[in-house]
């Protein structure tokens, strides 16, 4: 009887270090939000994984809108967004939510426009007279003036635009209502915005297909949408007046002329940035957490990602076309990220 009872006290403690260890194997970190960084928040998380096999993070890539909504409701325990949270928006979540640069990222204007070769040149002005609707076929005399030479065709020009609440749109929007008095006035800035015309996709990768997919088409995405499929982009002037096609270099020329204006929240636009190299529709992307934690494995599993990510995952933004984060903004990320308070 003895020797029955130790056996099933023995197989009692297995099941239950077992037990311990699958549940520690199995913890779940559920995120949301934006498209636009989700490349490389996808590789942070599998390699993450790999490295830290006790933790594991399940991101839905369902535009910044969405995943504010779904932290704002406590149904993820992060949130990632490119337009920072609005004061109103700050005041109606539960709890305070800190701001966390993740990498920075470049929106092009890409088209498809058979039959023409060479680089297409915009300005930001024409950028918005074409979404606008003041401007409806590719050999518009304004368009035909910043390319002399090129040869233009008369197709009708059909504007891609975002369908669902996006950070993308924020900050393509944010730079149009920069450069345009028009589109200020008419159209403003926002994760989702009443465009005047044009086809809506969902996400990034919806914007891209709709631009593949439709001649004339001209549409706002992320960089690594466009050199992935293999989409052609507009080179852009910049505020200094020099034409700059999207690159690392440019992403990161914009953060250093607004160096000296990042707030101690980071909520900040680099958009339409001074520099002389700046690509003028740069951003910050931001992860999204509640400065208290209500779970103590989640939330340290959650500081230990955020001190990963902005450290020694930064190595992984270059090769998929992300900009990694300035060392002062890490330094001072790193501060915040010690105001978190896990129970």
């Amino acid at each position: 009887m003895r020797r029955s009872r130790l056996l099933l006290f023995a197989l009692m403690t297995l099941a239950t270090i077992a037990t311990v260890k699958y549940a520690d194997a199995d913890l779940l970190i559920n995120g949301a939000g934006a498209t636009f960084p989700y490349p490389i928040y996808s590789k942070w998380f599998d390699v993450y994984a790999k490295e830290n096999p006790g933790a594991h993070f399940n991101y839905q890539s369902i535009g910044s809108g969405g995943g504010i909504r779904m932290l704002s409701n406590r149904t993820v325990e992060f949130g990632a967004s490119d337009a920072p949270l609005t004061d109103e928006q700050l005041t109606a979540a539960p709890a305070k939510i800190l701001h966390f640069p993740s990498v920075m990222g470049a929106v092009v204007v890409a088209y498809n426009l058979p039959g023409f070769t060479g680089t297409l040149k915009l300005t930001g002005p024409i950028v918005a007279d074409i979404f606008l609707g003041n401007i409806t076929k590719w050999n518009d005399p304004k368009i035909a003036a910043l390319n002399p030479g090129a040869t233009l065709p008369a197709t009708d020009i059909v504007t891609c635009h975002r369908s669902d609440g996006s950070g993308t749109t924020y900050i393509f929007t944010d730079y149009l209502s920069k450069v345009s008095d028009s589109w200020s006035s008419g159209v403003g800035k926002s994760t989702s915005v009443k465009w005047p015309n044009g086809l809506g996709g969902k996400g990034n990768e919806g914007v891209t297909a709709l631009v593949q997919q439709t001649p004339g088409g001209i549409g706002y995405i992320e960089l690594i949408y466009a050199l992935t499929n293999k989409i052609p982009f507009a080179t852009l002037q910049n505020q200094a007046g020099n034409w700059v096609v999207a690159s690392l270099d440019g992403v990161t020329a914009a953060a250093a002329s607004m160096a000296d204006k990042i707030p101690a929240d980071f909520r900040v636009s680099i958009t339409n940035a001074p520099g002389p190299q700046a690509y003028p529709i740069s951003s910050f992307t931001y992860l999204l957490v509640y400065q208290k934690q209500t779970d103590r494995t989640q939330g340290q599993a959650i500081v230990k990602f955020l001190q990963w990510a902005i450290t020694t995952g930064q190595q992984y933004a270059p090769p998929l076309k992300y900009a990694p984060l300035p060392a002062a903004v890490v330094t001072r990320e790193q501060a915040q990220i010690g105001t978190i308070q896990v129970p």
